[in-house]
């Protein structure tokens, strides 16, 4: 007992710390250290004296960060006379939850607690009341001869833990802090990557278990989450166990119960081989298996391993049971997330057009999501053709490119909205002038009202008398310019442009403009996440894109796309891209 006071002293840095334990007109004190004569002699406190007795009574830690500002403490006795001024008391338990005493820490100025030493504290309280249980136990015994083994066995377990404990001391510290960063860092986690991702960073290093799996519940399956950032050739070859599998993971899940393997022997002993296989060739030795229990269900396993042996400790193991607890609450909501971002993606992806067959026109566009999976934007494209005008003559086309403010559901919903209203909008204007629609898809907004705001290229195009050459007419709302490629590999930015579409900026006329597009011409309209790269110059990225447009831009038009929207110096963007080319043959 005085070991788990000497620990209580040494972890939360503290002059006292005792082990009280409730008779009826006393306390005794089996564990102290820092107490004054005669209460460390006598190892007894007289009821006066014994703050402990509100914890015995109401079953709750009592936490004092200054007793002298309680007004139902101010005048006690063991403030002058134990110099009592900060005070902290968990309560320790029997099998049966009756509480037996409590395990105390004192300071002699004021303090305020934090979680990571309320933690360990209480920690420390479930192991002595273990230790209790067992003496308890032993004082039942029908025998003097079997009480005197119990006892001797339950003190050199007891003197075992302690000293175990003692030697985790530095190691508690470490705890203390895991779970505080665990519950920083993954309250911020969007995804089950990202979960992943932070697991490793958390659990695994130099003093740390050599590796943290993740494996999310399916139906009667398991599904791993393999690390995003290093490829585990091994991992990736037990991306999906049964739950009948004959793994240690599979039994946590089956089981509904922490499960630990300590060594080789044991996992060839109790499990398959494939999980000895699995094992042996990612290097590893000991095993701990924890369940991820979500709010309705279970969610997962998490699994803690270690390339050497390893003991588990009393401290250790609620530790990595807390730390599961924060790996559960990630789990959940990047599973809603992935869920949610999913379906956005799914109706965003379902809202772009099928290009419409050209006889006269080569077509192409590519829709690339942001790299980020949570950034859900309203980039979209649009083509189709207008009635035809006469008989016998290519129908015009109209092309639109834009981008709805915003990077959630509600951008999406918006931009297939705004993608609709342009057509009707297009189509009930002859002759189908893209300023002419632009200006009724602003005043249809205004009306409705739609919070609308963005930026869009839409344009038409028609045979120019007789062909083979095509008439662009474009009206261009605060978008990228559109860059045209001559048949002699210059390049041209369409610059002309209006304000964006935004609400708040009031009605405003639509200009727009034409440019005759010779055979051989190649006309590219993009997104701004083609171009924005955070830490980039936009002007110099347009001007990179203008370079690999002229010394690209007469390649076929599938490779074309591919080569713009896939520059290797480029990291993964930011935003969602969309590229629409059109080639006059």
């Amino acid at each position: 007992m005085d070991r788990f006071a000497r620990l209580v002293s040494r972890l939360l840095r503290v002059p006292v710390a005792f082990v009280s334990l409730d008779e009826d007109d006393r306390q005794i004190l089996p564990g102290l250290i820092g107490l004054p004569e005669p209460w460390s002699g006598t190892r007894e406190l007289p009821l006066s004296h014994a703050l402990c007795r509100s914890v015995a009574t109401s079953g709750q830690p009592l936490v004092l960060p200054d007793a002298r500002a309680d007004e139902r403490l101010h005048d006690h006795p063991a403030l002058s006379d134990l110099g009592v001024v900060a005070y902290a008391g968990m309560p320790l338990t029997d099998g049966a939850g009756l509480v037996l005493g409590s395990l105390c820490a004192v300071d002699h100025r004021p303090r305020a607690w934090n979680d990571g030493e309320l933690s360990d504290l209480e920690d420390l309280a479930a192991a002595c009341s273990a230790e209790l249980r067992l003496r308890t136990l032993s004082a039942h015994s029908r025998s003097a001869q079997s009480v005197l083994r119990t006892a001797r066995a339950a003190a050199e377990r007891a003197r075992s833990d302690a000293e175990r404990l003692e030697q985790e001391a530095q190691a508690g510290l470490d705890h203390a802090e895991l779970l505080l960063r665990a519950s920083e860092e993954l309250a911020q986690t969007s995804g089950l990557d990202d979960v992943r991702r932070r697991l490793r960073d958390l659990f695994v290093g130099v003093g740390k278990p050599s590796y943290a799996g993740l494996l999310v519940a399916d139906k009667d399956e398991l599904h791993r989450v393999p690390d995003p950032d290093f490829a585990h050739s091994v991992e990736r070859e037990f991306l999906i166990l049964p739950v009948t599998a004959a793994f240690p993971s599979t039994r946590a899940m089956r089981e509904r119960r922490a499960v630990f393997v300590p060594d080789r022997e044991a996992l060839v002993a109790d499990y398959g081989p494939e999980a000895v296989g699995f094992f042996d060739r990612m290097g590893l030795t000991t095993v701990f298996c924890l369940p991820l229990w979500g709010s309705r269900s279970l969610l997962g396993v998490l699994a803690i391993c270690w390339a050497k042996r390893h003991e588990v400790g009393v401290t250790e193991r609620a530790t990595l049971t807390a730390a599961a607890g924060y790996v559960a609450q990630a789990v959940e909501r990047a599973r809603y997330l992935d869920e949610r971002i999913s379906v956005a993606r799914q109706l965003q992806e379902a809202m772009l057009t099928d290009l419409p067959p050209t006889e006269h026109l080569e077509l192409s566009a590519v829709y690339q999501p942001a790299a980020d999976g949570e950034m859900i934007g309203g980039d979209w494209y649009d083509a189709y053709h207008l009635p035809p005008a006469s008989s016998g003559e290519p129908p015009a086309l109209m092309i639109t490119v834009g981008d709805i403010t915003g990077h959630d559901m509600h951008a999406a919903t918006v931009m297939g909205q705004v993608r609709s209203m342009l057509r009707q909008a297009t189509l009930d204007h002859p002759p189908y002038s893209p300023a002419a629609a632009l200006s009724a898809l602003e005043a249809a907004c205004s009306a409705l009202p739609i919070e609308a705001g963005g930026t869009l290229v839409h344009a038409r195009l028609d045979l120019a008398d007789g062909g083979p050459d095509w008439r662009l007419t474009w009206s261009n709302a605060g978008h990228p310019p559109p860059l045209l490629r001559t048949p002699d590999g210059r390049v041209t930015s369409l610059v002309e442009h209006d304000i964006l579409l935004h609400r708040g900026l009031g009605p405003f006329r639509r200009t727009e403009h034409r440019r005759d597009l010779p055979a051989g011409s190649t006309l590219l309209l993009y997104t701004d996440g083609l171009i924005e790269r955070r830490g980039h110059d936009i002007d110099a990225s347009i001007a990179q894109l203008v370079a690999l447009f002229a010394r690209h831009g007469d390649r076929p038009m599938a490779d074309l796309l591919h080569r713009i929207s896939s520059r290797p110096a480029a990291p993964g963007p930011g935003d969602d891209v969309v590229v629409l080319a059109l080639r006059v043959p």
